[in-house]
């Protein structure tokens, strides 16, 4: 690859750089930006117009006005989210999350997240099965972190499943690994899609996933936490069939 080669003025330090992979970097500074400010733009507009409407006199029209407010307060919460996601991502990326490893119990960790989204499953009449044995060896986690991973796996399988559908959450184990599955009976995920569902921004259904209040960034914020517990994650899907993500973890006494 071409290299730029810098001196100082005594010649004594030699630094290189390989022009090839900063185009490359700079290249994904540039998208990320850009997505970013896209990301931004909608809900920014729409706060901005319908609080500007509002302000001309909409506000007097009480039945139009209270619908208005509506909006602006789902898209500013669409923003902290997003807000939020990206904060995660930079300092997971950066390293500076601060983690707290210990040993952490999975299947009580999944009880608590699940518990959490009765509200969302009660209102699309979503069946809820786990497959998980009692005894299930402990894993080496962060429990917020491992629970943010769970949290956006389950909020997936809700938002992209049928109305009356099914999620599955088993876990099982191997010999150095937990195993978690989480399935769902929903609208699927294109083959020619799946190699890039984990990247930053990359969205399948683009207008759906913003109408369900997708960031864009759950999985690869889920995908960057799991690495950073030395384990793996995956899915598998077939359209207006279901998708099944799949995470290993290594157990306490193998980290």
């Amino acid at each position: 690859s071409p290299i730029i080669r810098e001196e100082t003025t005594d010649g004594a330090i030699l630094v290189v750089h390989d022009i090839t992979e900063l185009k490359k970097l700079e290249k994904i500074r540039q998208d990320f930006v850009a997505n970013v400010s896209h990301e931004l733009r909608t809900p920014v507009t729409t706060i901005k117009g319908y609080a500007e409407t509002l302000l001309e006199g909409a506000l007097n029209d009480k039945e139009n006005a209270k619908d208005f407010l509506k909006i602006i307060s789902s898209d500013a919460n669409r923003l902290a989210q997003l807000v939020d996601d990206l904060l995660d991502l930079s300092r997971i990326e950066s390293g500076q999350l601060k983690a707290e490893f210990k040993e952490c119990e999975l299947p009580a960790i999944i009880d608590r997240v699940l518990a959490g989204f009765r509200k969302q499953i009660k209102a699309k009449s979503i069946v809820t099965h786990k497959d998980i044995p009692r005894d299930v060896s402990k894993i080496k986690a962060d429990e917020h972190s491992m629970a943010q991973v769970i949290a956006n796996l389950i909020d997936n399988a809700i938002k992209y499943n049928n109305e009356g559908g099914t999620i599955t959450i088993s876990v099982k184990e191997t010999p150095e690994h937990v195993e978690m599955l989480i399935q769902d009976t929903g609208i699927g995920i294109p083959q020619d899609h799946l190699p890039r569902i984990f990247e930053r921004f990359y969205r399948v259904d683009k207008a759906r996933s913003r109408e369900l209040g997708g960031t864009g960034l759950g999985l690869s914020i889920v995908k960057h936490i799991i690495q950073s517990h030395h384990g793996t994650v995956s899915v598998e899907s077939r359209l207006s069939e279901g998708s099944t993500f799949k995470m290993t973890i290594p157990k306490a006494s193998a980290a």
